[in-house]
């Protein structure tokens, strides 16, 4: 029996959940504007596997979204499970968080593209397939009414929060919008946790680093 917990902390939302043999049995989250992972993220942890008859020497592994995202949330998250996964000597499993928000939704045709807020009109994002596969490598976009034009006569699946910020800029039936999708979730990564720790595809835990994408800049108030 695999017991995976998984966290997700790129975004607002400060996201665990709890997986058995790649199906979710529990996940606790909360989307905050001030982020309150610093806050929430081990009492989730501590009431997760509580609320389930488990501690923390049932995990076979922990599963973290690495990016891209917040860097106060990655970094939280991160340090987390690296310590966790330490302590405990198990493996540690890192997913792609634009894949996590994609897996929200399902399609038959066209693209899913994914995309999480990175100030102002800049978003994180990467297109995916019906089947979840990524169609080139995230970027850092900057959007505007020529976004995405490359991609004639396909519809376009927008989701996350960064897409509904867009939403006046890029209309027309092409876009389809899903706006109660906005932050990825952990229950989306227990399937995926398990496919990759059935492949053995872990990541070394004194080395890994949060993808965060763009260099973290300081920014002073003005007085």
């Amino acid at each position: 029996m695999i017991t995976i917990l998984s966290i997700e902390t790129a975004t607002k939302n400060c996201s665990v959940s709890l997986s058995v043999t790649g199906k979710v049995v529990a996940c606790k989250e909360i989307a905050e504007e001030n982020f309150s992972h610093a806050e929430k993220l081990h009492v989730y942890i501590e009431d997760i596997l509580k609320e389930n008859n488990k501690t923390l020497k049932d995990l076979s592994a922990i599963a973290i979204s690495q990016g891209p995202g917040s860097y106060t949330g990655l970094r939280i998250g991160v340090s987390s499970v690296k310590g966790l996964c330490y302590g405990l000597s198990i493996p540690l499993i890192a997913l792609d968080t634009l894949e996590i928000l994609a897996r929200q939704i399902e399609i038959t045709e066209g693209l899913i593209i994914p995309m999480l807020d990175a100030r102002r009109m800049e978003v994180f994002a990467v297109p995916f397939d019906k089947n979840y596969v990524k169609q080139g490598v995230i970027e850092a976009i900057v959007v505007d009414e020529h976004t995405f034009s490359t991609y004639t006569n396909v519809k376009l699946h927008l989701i996350g929060d960064g897409a509904m910020k867009c939403k006046e800029v890029l209309s027309g039936e092409q876009f389809i919008y899903y706006l109660d999708v906005t932050y990825p979730s952990a229950w989306q990564m227990g399937a995926m946790a398990y496919e990759k720790y059935m492949k053995d595809e872990f990541v070394d835990v004194a080395y890994f680093e949060p993808f965060y994408l763009k260099d973290f800049v300081l920014i002073q108030k003005k007085k």
